[in-house]
């Protein structure tokens, strides 16, 4: 599962770890941006740090750098968003339209988060659902 934004910052950030934290290993999830901005703005890290969910390993990076065919789910974080998918691609492209948060403040930084969590935790039910009995 691969989530992209404008700069693989804020919103495609978040949105991985929240994939990862929900997800609790059922899944694999990727962020990258079609314009990296080589770095994650300490408003990230702190808006998920409130919420208890780490950034752990994450780091900017650009599409080219993510193996775009062996994604099964691709979802661009805002209608801004047009990843250039490969011919061979044969996954779900998946339109979110989370408003981009970045230089607008911790207040904005937190409306993203929270809807991001919603968007992701109704994803992950759609695509993996729980183990009932486990």
């Amino acid at each position: 599962m691969l989530f992209v934004c404008f700069g693989n910052a804020c919103r495609s950030q978040m949105a991985e770890a929240w994939a990862r934290h929900l997800g609790k290993g059922r899944i694999r999830a990727f962020s990258a941006g079609l314009f990296p901005y080589g770095s994650i703005p300490e408003d990230t890290f702190a808006v998920m740090d409130e919420v208890g969910v780490a950034l752990d390993g994450q780091h900017s990076k650009g599409v080219h750098e993510i193996p775009l065919a062996e994604m099964d789910v691709v979802v661009e974080m805002g209608p801004e968003i047009a990843t250039p998918l490969p011919d061979d691609f044969k996954g779900q492209r998946i339109q979110w339209a989370i408003p981009d948060p970045f230089t607008r403040g911790l207040a904005a930084f937190r409306d993203s988060r929270d809807l991001i969590q919603i968007k992701v935790a109704d994803l992950l039910a759609e695509i993996s659902p729980e183990d009932p009995a486990g």
